[in-house]
């Protein structure tokens, strides 16, 4: 086999390897995705606080929210004010990757707020970051149009 057709075996073989890499990637966040969505319906923060990353952004309701560790994260009463909108559960309705690489996805999703009767009472889109730090994937950010 000559050294060009060696070379262009090589070349054709790395982005399957890179796509390969990425798709594995892609599938991590949006399983965390799935894990942050069922920890935050069950209303457990030390399990939701899990699914972050940390130094964790959150961007919603015009303020912008930095997290440093998990403890932080889960030390507030976040769901008092949810619940006072008629909030139950909420429900991802898309899920699109809009930027990946091997350590780091950006997926843009739409999601819907339910009463306990699983009425809709808002639907709302946000950017999630979910990045591999030290081993684990984890939502390293949020932006969100959700109040």
């Amino acid at each position: 086999m000559s050294k060009l057709v060696l070379f262009i075996l090589i070349l054709l073989a790395l982005p399957v390897a890179t796509a390969k890499e990425h798709q594995q990637s892609i599938n991590a966040a949006q399983s965390v995705l799935d894990d942050f969505m069922r920890e935050f319906n069950n209303r457990d923060l030390p399990e939701l606080a899990k699914t972050l990353n940390y130094p964790h952004v959150r961007f919603a309701s015009g303020t912008v929210k930095v997290f440093s560790t998990s403890e932080e994260f889960s030390d507030r009463p976040i769901y008092t004010s949810l619940i006072a909108t008629g909030w139950d559960h909420s429900h991802w309705l898309t899920r699109e990757v809009v930027l990946a690489s091997s350590k780091k996805i950006h997926i843009a999703t739409t999601f819907s707020r339910f009463d306990q009767n699983n009425r809709v009472i808002g639907t709302y889109q946000s950017l999630y970051v979910v990045t591999m730090v030290d081993g684990h994937w984890g939502i390293q950010a949020r932006s969100s149009l959700a109040p």
